[in-house]
């Protein structure tokens, strides 16, 4: 019986094949195999949810995204795979040429994104958000308020479901389709304090982020593809400055916990942990810095900062500075 499932799901994984050829080389299935692919589409909903992972992810990131996203389509396979974004295709009717065609912009996407694994995912589905939140405003303007936020809940709800994505690829795209429209409201009027903001949210993610933000960039005016390039760049040149800079440089002062016991009548442990924790966060906020330059702020600077915040009756340890 295992036998008779793992032949199946080989032979259910061939219907692939096509779309992986057609993603590595750019050259048309034969007719006769495209045929083949459109009857037995439905057939794919029982194929092994790792198998379907692991098959995808090949196709998205071969050198042709674009070309095999629409053979998925046109033959059936990826409305039983990701319906999702099967229904932004839906989007144009009745558009009026108030806004572009999500599905054509989506697969350009997916061709311009650097080809790793989350990234290219996310490309494929970062507007499938959209579906949910347009709503037209007048005979000439049309909104998607919210579909990066729609889109991270329809990925969690339908894909991350439906396919077995490795747990930390899956929260990558999740994250993702998420922040993809953040590195493009940047502009340089960003303190140095709203771009470390930028990439401690981020996290791992952010190279990731921004080389997203930079595939969804698919205006034909050259001038203005040429200026939301370069705001992208100067906020990923910022971005790699001030990281270099923190690690460079020590967060916090030599000392503080030995200051923060004697000041606050604490015994090491927890409570100093989360102090120090606390005081990081402000450095890297901006909101706590050197007034003698570059480096750590003092020890003294950070004790101030602890009453100044009230920090002890925060973590409810009732003890008095000296």
């Amino acid at each position: 019986m295992v036998e008779a499932s793992e032949r199946s799901g080989t032979e259910l994984a061939t219907l692939f094949e096509s779309a992986l050829a057609l993603a590595r080389e750019g050259v048309l299935p034969l007719d006769a195999l495209t045929t083949q692919a459109t009857l037995r589409a439905a057939e794919i909903e029982a194929l092994d949810g790792r198998l379907t992972y692991e098959r995808l992810t090949a196709i998205f990131c071969g050198r042709h995204p674009d070309l095999a996203l629409q053979w998925l389509f046109d033959v059936g396979l990826l409305a039983h795979l990701l319906p999702e974004l099967v229904a932004t295709a839906a989007l144009a009717d009745g558009a009026q040429g108030r806004h572009k065609d999500v599905w054509e912009h989506t697969k350009i996407v997916a061709r311009q994104a650097v080809p790793r694994p989350a990234l290219r995912w996310a490309a494929v589905l970062h507007d499938i958000g959209k579906v949910t939140t347009r709503r037209f405003v007048g005979p000439a303007k049309v909104t998607f308020i919210g579909h990066a936020e729609a889109g991270a809940t329809m990925f969690r709800e339908g894909p991350a479901r439906r396919i077995e994505f490795p747990a930390e690829i899956g929260e990558r795209v999740e994250k993702l389709i998420f922040y993809h429209l953040r590195p493009a409201q940047y502009d340089a009027s960003w303190t140095d304090a709203a771009v470390r903001r930028f990439a401690r949210d981020m996290g791992p993610c952010v190279v990731d982020v921004l080389d997203l933000s930079r595939a969804d960039v698919t205006s034909q005016r050259p001038g203005r593809r040429r200026l939301c390039l370069e705001r992208i760049s100067e906020l990923a040149r910022r971005v790699r400055t001030i990281q270099v800079a923190q690690s460079e440089l020590p967060a916090l002062p030599s000392g503080l916990g030995d200051a923060l016991m004697v000041k606050f009548s604490l015994p090491p442990g927890r409570a100093i942990g989360e102090l120090r924790r606390r005081l990081a966060l402000l450095v890297e906020a901006g909101a706590l810095a050197s007034h003698v330059g570059d480096g750590a702020p003092s020890v003294e600077a950070c004790l101030r900062e602890v009453v100044h915040r009230g920090m002890i009756d925060d973590l409810g340890l009732g003890s008095t500075p000296r």
